[in-house]
């Protein structure tokens, strides 16, 4: 057997490919919409992909299903219960994909979503070795029950659901090996782990959820203290039930004329460079979303769906950007500025520039009667164990939404943990009027100054 776990940090997202090295056949697990690198790794094995499986309809991205089928032939296969718009070959417990001597069978864990399903791994008729769980069972975490009540799915009906399903995996030999879609950053759930990977007797041990043996505390549980989900969720779940564009793109160049023309008729911009260069020069009311960070998901959450999108890149990065939008279903993308932000030498009232506050500084500011208001953007979790005297805490998802309820007669300074959510919070902040401020280095930095000064005093 060839097993391949495929690692998406960007947006905490785990794909697999399976192949059978007798028969030459392959099967791909829960891809991403961009699905080069699977082809490339089947022909490097010579195998031949043959079946790809969803196991739920993902909210957080844009699945390789489609692209699959089109560009190799693939069979798509969707739990019995999935309410797709196109053909597919419906799976219902103990179904089995058979590839040769290595096996998938089906078993159906809906809870995260009505239709999920896991699929259990074996060879040569053996033991099983691995399940694979989709989002119904992550390392330290469960999938999380509350996506669906848009439409009528209501977080108890599903988290009954999740807690039989949770049962019959836990009914699986302790040495298995689990391998879910998302780890540690993903949205699909409230802690998941920061490894890619357990076992079935590690989780019967150190996850909370296969602890609790009373349904109705399951259901406390498991509803709590769920992040806010970003609002393109409920889009890209949508989209993955329907037929959709498998092409592949390329960015278009923009001129500074086009590029005024887009935003004069409603368009976004995207500024994808680090946070410095940001700071030091930008297209004015641009939103700075750092490309080397877990860019899909926070630019997702912050970009407004129904809006075209042109991008301002370092040079060789616009298709980069491109791709990636593409994974969470933004494909409403006008183009790049061409030749980035030196295209604008000759535009100096299309650009601005960013405040930047240094824990020191900000210290000496909160001192005075102007003394700015403080907002915290990570998660409620992250504010509790520690923050800075006076701040108020919303989290990133949750800013666009609550821009109401700050002032704008005085000024702000936004922070997180090391300044990426900030510097995201700050661009939006100034984009709509507000004075703002980012913290550089975020609460870490904030914490180590703080500690520098006790020692100096001491």
């Amino acid at each position: 057997m060839i097993f391949q776990q495929f690692y998406l940090t960007c947006l905490a997202h785990a794909s697999y490919v399976i192949g059978d090295e007798s028969s030459k056949r392959a099967v791909v697990v829960d891809p991403q919409r961009d699905v080069g690198q699977y082809v490339a790794f089947a022909r490097e094995h010579g195998l031949t992909i043959t079946d790809v499986v969803l196991t739920h309809f993902h909210a957080d991205f844009v699945a390789g299903h489609l692209a699959l089928r089109d560009q190799v032939g693939a069979t798509v296969h969707l739990g019995r219960r999935a309410p797709a718009e196109f053909a597919f070959h419906a799976l219902a417990d103990g179904d089995v994909i058979d590839l040769g001597r290595v096996r998938l069978r089906t078993i159906e864990t809906p809870g995260h979503t009505p239709e999920g399903i896991s699929l259990v791994v074996s060879e040569n008729g053996a033991a099983p070795t691995a399940v694979l769980t989709g989002d119904t069972l992550f390392v330290g975490d469960v999938g999380r029950p509350d996506l669906m009540a848009s439409v009528g799915v209501t977080a108890d009906m599903l988290a009954r659901e999740l807690f039989a399903s949770l049962r019959k995996l836990a009914a699986l030999p302790d040495e298995v090996k689990v391998y879910p879609a998302h780890g540690a950053g993903s949205m699909c759930g409230k802690s998941l782990g920061k490894e890619t990977f357990s076992t079935i007797g590690r989780e019967k041990v150190g996850n909370y959820a296969l602890n609790i043996s009373d349904e109705t505390a399951f259901i406390v549980a498991v509803t709590a203290d769920q992040p806010e989900a970003p609002a393109y969720f409920g889009h890209d779940a949508a989209f993955n039930k329907r037929e959709h564009d498998t092409a592949e793109h390329r960015s278009t160049a923009l001129t500074v004329p086009q590029v005024q023309d887009a935003i004069s008729s409603g368009a976004q911009v995207l500024d994808v460079r680090e946070t410095s260069a940001f700071a030091r020069a930008h297209v004015t009311g641009a939103i700075n979303v750092g490309l080397r960070g877990q860019f899909a998901m926070w630019a997702g959450a912050v970009l407004d769906l129904k809006r075209d999108i042109v991008l301002v890149t370092d040079p060789g990065d616009q298709d980069e950007a491109l791709t990636r939008l593409r994974r969470i279903g933004f494909d409403r993308v006008r183009g790049h500025l061409d030749g980035g932000m030196a295209a604008l030498a000759a535009y100096p009232t299309l650009v601005s520039g960013s405040r930047r506050v240094e824990p020191d500084e900000l210290r000496r500011w909160l001192a005075r009667a102007d003394a700015p208001l403080v907002i915290d953007v990570r998660r409620h979790d992250e504010h509790a164990t520690g923050n800075i005297d006076g701040s108020r805490n919303i989290p990133l998802q949750v800013l666009g939404a609550s821009l109401a309820d700050l002032p704008r007669d005085r000024e702000l300074v936004v922070h997180c943990a090391g300044g990426y959510r900030s510097a995201i919070a700050a661009s939006l902040l100034s984009a709509r009027g507000f004075h703002v401020a980012d913290l550089v280095g975020g609460y870490g930095a904030w914490k180590g100054a703080s500690s520098a000064s006790c020692a100096l005093k001491q």
